[in-house]
């Protein structure tokens, strides 16, 4: 009798990332907005990241781990919770997902670095909107 291979991993077969990965965005306090909600800014890279945003590749590790993953480092601001978009979301709006495995093995960049700063601030937006449409992967407990 043959032995019979089982794969519970989402990647295809070569191992990237598919449409459906989702990208988990680990979100700041200071981006939420009393009276407006969760700013744009929670998916706009900063001026320091060169137009790249990080996120943790869904495939590889859950929101909550990905979440404890961020909070470990006491030189960062405590998160409130986890939200995420896909990759395929990322591809409508023309922003590649990429891989970056030299920082740590479940880290992805989200490519902002062919638009300018207005392009930037309305794909961010857009994908803050999916997002929340999503809802929290994750939160904090208070």
């Amino acid at each position: 009798m043959g032995m019979v291979s089982v794969c519970h991993s989402p990647y295809d077969r070569d191992g990237e990332m598919n449409d459906s990965t989702l990208l988990h965005r680990i979100i700041k306090s200071d981006w939420w907005k009393q009276l407006d909600g969760l700013s744009s800014m929670a998916f706009r890279p900063s001026a320091k990241d060169n137009k790249l945003l990080s996120v943790y590749d869904g495939d590889q590790i859950s929101a909550r781990d990905a979440f404890k993953h961020y909070a470990k480092d006491a030189s960062k601001q405590q998160p409130t919770g986890v939200l995420a978009v896909t990759v395929q979301e990322c591809a409508n709006e023309d922003l590649p997902a990429i891989p970056d495995q030299n920082t740590f093995p479940e880290h992805v960049l989200i490519d902002f670095t062919q638009f300018g700063s207005s392009r930037i601030k309305t794909k961010s937006r857009h994908l803050r909107n999916m997002a929340e449409k999503r809802g929290w992967l994750y939160r904090r407990h208070p």
